[in-house]
């Protein structure tokens, strides 16, 4: 029984947003709700704005459904309303949320617990368009955001550094390039799902991962068993060092000339994206975890004080 007496399970999917990932949250979230929907659950659709708790307070859920990306919805902030109005909510807590978001803490962390991350450097803006910070090849983006957006790659002959747009915020992350393959790998409460090769014919950007075919993705991945040991390894000791709750995601690129020694972490997504095209749904269903059974799993797992 939930808080206003009834019997029926009753699920608000948060969507949409403010961030720069609203359109994708909106693909994310929209998915989910047929899914929850198709599983009996009553679902309401709440596009987050700034009348979000007001909203939240009439609806009186069971359970928030946490379909947000970028920040706001990803880094913190929606799960401390969340966690003010003690509604359960899905995916990871405050902290965690706060600690991925920020690609440079994410990596203090993984050193701290022994894992192998990017060398990278927080810098203001203006001076990373003044000069190079570090040799070429390196890569220019937010620290906290998702989904590609923002990202400069400056190439090994570039003369110059990046001439970056307004969409960048005034300090931005510097990163070496690691050359390589992509490898992707969800974590589902304490299970590490598969690894994904992610093939594309350039960068995975943002139209890469969210435009029918602008990738590929070969599950399971091709690759030495020793490698694909370490992702599902390093992808599980992520989830648990960063404190994550529900599904996660890590990102590895991994330099095929350097044997083990050439897999190294990019990021930990709290959020995975849920979308038609997403990599944390197919890994799922990979294993024989269908979309729907996995939004049921993550409404049933959801709690507060995460």
């Amino acid at each position: 029984m939930d808080r206003s007496g009834r019997t029926d399970p009753k699920v608000v999917v948060l969507l949409g947003g403010p961030s720069a990932e609203r359109e994708v949250s909106l693909s994310s979230g929209r998915e989910c709700v047929a899914a929850l929907r198709d599983e009996g659950f009553e679902v309401v659709e709440l596009d987050a704005g700034p009348d979000l708790a007001a909203c939240l307070q009439s609806e009186m859920p069971c359970v928030v459904f946490n379909a947000l990306h970028g920040r706001w919805g990803e880094d913190g902030c929606v799960q401390g309303v969340l966690e003010w109005l003690k509604i359960p909510y899905t995916h990871s807590g405050v902290l965690s949320s706060a600690l991925a978001m920020d690609k440079q803490r994410t990596k203090t962390v993984y050193q701290d617990h022994g894992l192998p991350a990017v060398d990278s450097i927080l810098a203001p803006k203006a001076e990373v368009a003044k000069a190079h910070l570090m040799a070429p090849p390196y890569v220019v983006k937010p620290y906290n955001e998702g989904s590609s957006v923002g990202v400069y790659i400056v190439q090994e002959a570039a003369n110059r550094p990046p001439e970056m747009g307004p969409e960048m915020p005034g300090t931005v992350m510097v990163e070496a390039f690691v050359p390589g393959r992509e490898l992707t790998t969800t974590v589902m409460g304490d299970r590490a799902l598969a690894v994904t090769d992610i093939i594309t014919t350039g960068w995975y950007d943002y139209h890469a991962k969210y435009a029918p075919g602008g990738s590929r993705h070969e599950i399971p991945a091709n690759i030495p068993a020793e490698i694909e040991a370490l992702c599902l390894d390093y992808a599980l000791k992520a989830h648990r060092a960063l404190g994550c709750r529900g599904i996660s995601r890590t990102d590895f690129r991994w330099d095929e000339a350097k044997g083990v020694d050439g897999l190294v972490l990019l990021e930990t997504n709290t959020q995975p994206g849920m979308t038609p095209t997403s990599l944390a749904p197919e890994q799922a269903a990979a294993m024989g975890i269908s979309f729907g059974k996995l939004c049921r799993w993550l409404v049933e797992d959801a709690s507060c004080d995460r």
